[in-house]
């Protein structure tokens, strides 16, 4: 077994082994488990980067067996620049989780741990599958943990949101398995991304593939005007659940845009740039503006979410490098950051048990350690240079700049909002007299908050002040991808 294997089955072996525990007075025990489980899990995943080769954009670890003889499909794993952080990332993320539902939830804690445990490996195997057929059922097997959790921890109008998050992912993704059968035919029989990236597709044939994938992944980025599952799943979802889906889950789309519509449907990429450049602007302008009129914490934070996925679209299909490399590193940016904006609310709602911004006002008389934290990450959010937020919308925007000064203007226009949105709810949160008696009440964070926050405070700082070793990894996977992308892929 390789190390992407490792990475993969461990937490779905220790969430199989928590479902076998099956009444909470053994919570105590479950906890201690899933916690061993996620530590182990994340440092498997650490030899991937320490033995990662920058200088070459081919698949690394790579791992290949026969899965389904009748139909060619392998069981083929590999990673290379623009995956190996996501791997990490998804691990670190389930860590942090793990911590912060560890005395919140009080029913069913062994399911609870073990689904995320579960969608942690699903995760890390969408990232590393080099075989179409195995990426289509990792991407597909994510929605069954996500749901229950959603379904089951979630709030009042779960089960609506729970429906409504599986039936939007699940419909675009029935036209991605139908793309995904044609290429089988057309490439004699095989499921290996490789040989699909090198297919002479017709025009009309990339067409139709580039808006078969883009149905699948512009409903989990989620691009607007496709987006409107996103802040009711949020609002219901146990904060656990927030923080896995804002984090990772919505980078399972914008994945997919990278590995399959840009370098197998190349010339309709480029034909159809101008749609999801302007797709990607409405949801930075407009979305941000809609996020400004949240009174619903959470609510603003996902459309919040949504906004700043637009800039990874938008980097993508600028076409290049500094563009490409943005998004890469504003995807792994926005999930340090938004993990830790959802964990934060939840800090609040266990205490108070309200997302509303009214129900605040003085967190910081009361709680100041949250609040110093909280701050940061608002800061984060807003892009201060020195923070995560910072580095990839820089790099959009300086790649928009360069494919045309007005698309850049109006990215670095919409960051205005970002910063509108995100100091508005921390003043009328955190800043200012106590708000109420709720507020007069709080008692600062515990020692297990303040080790989640402190993690999460670290990443965003170091990937602020030093990104060097986050666009190493990627700068020749994405050159390599640039160049393919631009080599026709018409039937000469």
């Amino acid at each position: 077994m390789g190390l992407l294997s490792l990475a993969i089955w461990t937490p779905i072996l220790f969430g199989v082994i928590l479902l076998a525990f099956g009444r909470d007075e053994h919570a105590k025990v479950v906890r201690w488990i899933a916690l061993i489980g996620s530590v182990v899990s994340l440092a498997v995943t650490l030899p991937l980067f320490n033995h990662f080769d920058v200088s070459t954009s081919a698949l690394q670890f790579v791992e290949k067996s026969m899965w389904i003889e009748r139909f060619n499909v392998f069981y083929h794993l590999g990673v290379d620049g623009l995956s190996l952080w996501f791997v990490l990332l998804t691990a670190f993320i389930t860590v942090i989780v793990v911590i912060a539902g560890w005395e919140v939830i009080t029913e069913r804690v062994n399911q609870y741990m073990g689904a995320f445990l579960i969608l942690s490996g699903l995760m890390i195997g969408v990232f590393s599958a080099a075989d179409g057929m195995l990426f289509y059922v990792f991407f597909e097997a994510t929605l069954i943990p996500m749901y229950l959790i959603i379904g089951v921890w979630g709030g009042p109008n779960k089960i609506y949101a729970a429906f409504k998050f599986f039936l939007y992912t699940l419909l675009g993704s029935l036209l991605m398995l139908i793309a995904l059968i044609y290429l089988y035919t057309q490439s004699g029989g095989s499921f290996d991304l490789a040989v699909w990236h090198k297919l002479p597709l017709p025009m009309s044939a990339q067409t139709l593939l580039f808006f078969a994938f883009f149905a699948a992944f512009a409903v989990k980025v989620p691009m607007w005007p496709v987006h409107t599952w996103l802040p009711d799943v949020h609002v219901e979802a146990p904060t656990g659940g927030s923080a896995v889906l804002a984090a990772i889950m919505l980078k399972l789309g914008a994945y997919g845009f990278l590995r399959f519509s840009m370098p197998i449907a190349p010339d309709a990429a480029h034909e159809y740039a101008w749609l999801m450049i302007a797709l990607s602007l409405v949801a930075v302008v407009y979305v941000g503006l809609v996020a400004m009129v949240q009174e619903d914490m959470k609510k603003l934070v996902a459309y919040s979410s949504v906004a700043h996925m637009g800039f990874v679209t938008l980097g993508f299909f600028i076409f290049n490098d500094i563009g490409v490399s943005g998004a890469v590193v504003q995807m792994i940016a926005h999930g340090f950051v938004s993990a830790a904006m959802f964990l934060s609310i939840g800090v609040l709602y266990d205490r108070v048990h309200s997302r509303e911004i009214a129900a605040y006002g003085g967190v910081v008389n009361t709680m100041p350690k949250f609040a110093a934290f909280a701050l940061l990450f608002g800061m984060a959010n807003c892009g201060l240079p020195g923070t995560a937020g910072f580095v990839g919308e820089w790099m959009v925007i300086l790649g928009a700049i360069k494919y045309n000064f007005w698309v850049g203007f109006a990215a670095a226009s919409a960051l205005i909002f970002g910063a509108a949105y995100t100091l508005w709810m921390i003043k009328r949160v955190y800043l200012g007299p106590v708000g109420n008696d709720h507020v007069k009440e709080l008692t600062d964070i515990n020692g297990r908050e303040f080790v989640m926050l402190a993690l999460l405070a670290i990443a965003v700082l170091a990937m602020g002040i030093f990104p060097k070793p986050f666009t190493d990894v990627m700068d020749v996977s994405v050159a390599d991808l640039l160049k393919h992308v631009a080599i026709s892929k018409l039937p000469q």
